[in-house]
C-alpha cells in the first residue's frame, strides 16, 4: 500500500481528520499507528480498508489506484476489528462466524478461529459451549467480561484469510499479561502477512516493525521503536 498526499474530510465538515499523509505499507510488515484520540488513526484505517474514498490524494495497492479494485475482492483479503466491535446476542459460534459470514457453517474453521484468538478456553468453559447464547437480552444467555468479549470479537479477525490484519485498541479490556499473551500469538500467526495496530500501550508498538505517530490528523513521526 502506497498513500500519496492524503487527506480526508467527513461529510459537512470543514476541518481535515487528516491531512497530507506519505507512507508505504510493505507486504509482511507489521504497523503500529499511535496517538491521542482524535489524530486520525481510525481514519486513516477505514480508508485503508476502503470504508472510505480520500478527499485528496490517492491510496495504491501494487500500483494501482484502490478505487480500481472491486471492493468485496479487497475486503475478502482484510481482517479488520474496530474498538467499538458489536456484542451480539448470539451464539458464541454466530459471534465468532460474523467475520467470515460465508462459512457461518464451518464449526472446525470458526473453532480454529477461536484457538487464534485464546477464546476457546473461555467458550469451552460455558454450560452450551458454541452453541451458548452470549448476553442477558435472551433467556439463558451467558454475560462475559470486557476482556473475554474481546477475544470472541478478536476471533472474527481469524475467520478469514487475510492478507491483511488490521486491529484497533485490540486489548483496551484485557490486562497486562493477557494483551502479552494474545500479542505474541498475534505475532506468530501473522508472520508473512501484514498488520496494522492501533494502541497507546508501549508493549503493543514495541513489537511492530515501524511506528506511524499521528498528531491532529498529521504525520509527526515514521520510523522503527
Amino acid at each position: 500500500f502506497v498513500f500519496e498526499n492524503v487527506g480526508f474530510k467527513y461529510p459537512g465538515s470543514e476541518k481535515w481528520a487528516i491531512r497530507g499523509l506519505n507512507f508505504v505499507l510493505v507486504p509482511g510488515e507489521k504497523l503500529a499507528l499511535v496517538g491521542e484520540n482524535g489524530a486520525g488513526k481510525t481514519t486513516l484505517v477505514k480508508l485503508l480498508a476502503r470504508m472510505y474514498e480520500p478527499s485528496e490524494g490517492r491510496i495504491l495497492l501494487d500500483g494501482r489506484d484502490l478505487k480500481e479494485y472491486d471492493p468485496e475482492d479487497l475486503r475478502r483479503q482484510i481482517g479488520i476489528i474496530f474498538q467499538d466491535y458489536v456484542r451480539f446476542m448470539f451464539s458464541a459460534s454466530e459471534n465468532i462466524a460474523v467475520g467470515n459470514i460465508d462459512r457461518r457453517a464451518d464449526q472446525p474453521l470458526i473453532k480454529d478461529a477461536a484457538e487464534k484468538s485464546l477464546a476457546d478456553p473461555v467458550i469451552e468453559q460455558l454450560p452450551q459451549g458454541y452453541d451458548q447464547m452470549l448476553g442477558k437480552r435472551f433467556s439463558n444467555g451467558v454475560e462475559l467480561s470486557g476482556g473475554q468479549w474481546q477475544k470472541v470479537a478478536l476471533a472474527r479477525a481469524y475467520m478469514r484469510d487475510a492478507q491483511l490484519i488490521i486491529l484497533d485498541e485490540p486489548t483496551a479490556a484485557l490486562d497486562a499479561r493477557a494483551e502479552h499473551e494474545v500479542f505474541v500469538r498475534f505475532a506468530e500467526l501473522m508472520k508473512g502477512k501484514s498488520a496494522v495496530l492501533i494502541s497507546h500501550r508501549f508493549s503493543t508498538v514495541r513489537m511492530a516493525d515501524r511506528i506511524l505517530f499521528l498528531e491532529y490528523g498529521e504525520m509527526l513521526e515514521y520510523g522503527s521503536h
